[in-house]
């Protein structure tokens, strides 16, 4: 630490005499189990009894320590949890006494600057130092790759060496290249639409439950496959910093494999993604159709790690059997382990986002605007979120609050609330008229054959064109589960590849459609 900066356990100390300011006895119960490992680089890497402690700790405490610190270091603070039941050093005792405070004013080390705090290296009960135990949980706010298990002594992966006072710091792996810092788990919000897919991601990272090998994700533009991705290599890089992990895009894939032919470096390249590759992941496989060379290449890769049962992820806007000029072979180890969807988000899950990116990003807005933008941005999150920061960055501007007048108004000057795109009751009606049913037939229990092709039909044009998630398509069509309209959905697919006439059907009522738009 460069002179005149105040030490981490300095810092530490006056965030933890804060915060216990405000509730001593609540604090004094609670800090008993948890412990201070380090900070650095805005990773705040605290260990935790049981996982009991952490989700209260985390809840009511982690807030105002992360704001105190990222108030005096200019990072914005991301919180490393360990579970270990064996603490030696819990807060209460070492951060709260008089003589440790007094230490914390007077104390420096020799290559710390003045002012700053030296601590002798802990151990745990069975002897092996702190700084070499792996992380074993990330909490919710998001942590970055982190490398426990070396010093500072350590950090070119150089073995030996006892970690002293100055170097027991943790040191922060490097960047994974294309990572979103703020993809994380505790940054997903869960909901029906992708409760799978966020499951089996868990799993994938090492979280619990079967592990699916390949996990494939598949879903349109900006409902969550990527962050999913993105939050699986921090979290197994949190874990297991020596893990090898690659994620690349494969359109990257194909563009480096070109390079590699050109460059004559094939054996590099295979090596990469064969041999020095513990967790592979793939953005937007569908862009290898048609690249049949590069297909083989792939096949060959994903055939080496699976075999030696390094974990592949895949994300796809397809389901594998749609991929089109892929070949047989992958499309086929595609389904070998979990294939996993993600729909749009309904009502209550848009709310959810929209609650916790404002709390993200600081944005106040009352709870009848947040449900006003759930209800008018339906397509995807990405759009959901983009048009919080736009009225956000607008409102900031022009200094006006984030009201019910300024999102109506804002959000129809950019056409985002789609208010003149066909509704839901739109498309019912339009069917209706079509097939000459009312609009009753069509949400009645009736199964007749021209009823139910008809309610179909209204199904999947409400999802192609509304992107609505079908939780809440389940709702419009008579409170129906929402597996009876993705069944519907995929039907009227299929049918209209297969069947001309239920093309003729579909494109007559998306003509008169047109005219509602």
């Amino acid at each position: 630490m460069q002179s005149g900066k105040r030490a981490p356990r300095e810092l530490w100390n006056e965030a933890v005499g804060y915060t216990r300011e405000k509730s001593p006895a609540t604090f004094d119960q609670w800090f008993c189990g948890v412990q201070f490992d380090g900070l650095t680089e805005g990773v705040l890497s605290l260990r935790a009894r049981d996982e009991f402690v952490r989700e209260w700790v985390d809840e009511h405490f982690v807030p105002t320590l992360a704001d105190f610190l990222g108030t005096h270091t200019g990072f914005s603070i991301q919180v490393a949890w360990t579970i270990d039941v064996g603490l030696d050093t819990p807060e209460v005792e070492r951060a709260l006494t008089p003589s440790v405070r007094m230490r914390a004013l007077t104390v420096g080390s020799d290559d710390a600057g003045p002012g700053s705090v030296s601590f002798p290296p802990a151990s745990r009960r069975d002897g092996a130092p702190v700084s070499q135990v792996p992380v074993s949980h990330v909490n919710g706010h998001g942590a970055t790759a982190q490398a426990t298990g070396q010093t500072a002594g350590q950090a070119g992966g150089q073995p030996g060496g006892q970690a002293t006072g100055a170097t027991r710091m943790q040191a922060v792996a490097a960047p994974i290249e294309g990572l979103n810092g703020k993809y994380t788990f505790g940054n997903f919000v869960i909901g029906p639409s992708n409760q799978l897919a966020h499951a089996a991601a868990v799993a994938a990272a090492g979280g619990g439950g079967p592990r699916h090998n390949p996990l494939f994700l598949c879903g349109g533009t900006g409902l969550g496959k990527t962050h999913l991705v993105h939050a699986v290599a921090h979290r197994v890089r949190s874990e297991r910093p020596g893990a090898r992990i690659v994620y690349i895009s494969a359109e990257r894939f194909v563009n480096e494999f070109v390079q590699a032919l050109q460059d004559q470096k094939m054996n590099e390249f295979r090596a990469r993604f064969r041999e020095r590759c513990d967790l592979l992941l793939v953005d937007d496989i569908q862009f290898l159709a048609n690249k049949t060379q590069t297909q083989e290449e792939f096949f060959h890769a994903f055939n080496a790690l699976h075999q030696a049962d390094k974990q592949i992820i895949v994300t796809s806007d397809k389901y594998p059997q749609q991929l089109e000029r892929m070949e047989e072979r992958l499309i086929s180890r595609f389904t070998w382990g979990l294939v996993a969807d993600i729909q749009g988000p309904e009502l209550e899950t848009r709310v959810a986002i929209l609650r916790k990116k404002a709390q993200q990003e600081g944005i106040e807005m009352a709870d009848d605007v947040v449900v006003y933008l759930a209800q008018s941005v339906r397509s995807n999150v990405r759009e959901l979120e983009g048009t919080l920061i736009r009225l956000a960055a607008k409102s900031s501007l022009l200094s006006r609050p984030i009201d019910m007048e300024f999102a109506r108004q804002e959000i129809a000057t950019a056409g985002a609330a789609r208010l003149n795109e066909a509704s839901v009751d739109d498309i019912q009606r339009i069917v209706c008229h079509h097939f000459k049913l009312r609009t009753a037939e069509l949400l009645s229990k009736d199964r007749h054959k021209s009823v139910a092709f008809a309610r179909h039909v209204a199904m999947y044009l409400c999802k192609q064109r509304l992107k609505c998630s079908f939780p809440e398509l389940g709702r419009a069509f008579g409170n129906r589960d929402h597996t009876t309209v993705m069944s519907a959905v995929r039907k009227v697919e299929a049918l209209r590849a297969d069947d001309a006439e239920v093309r003729a059907h579909l494109e007559a009522i998306e003509r008169k459609l047109g005219s509602v738009d």
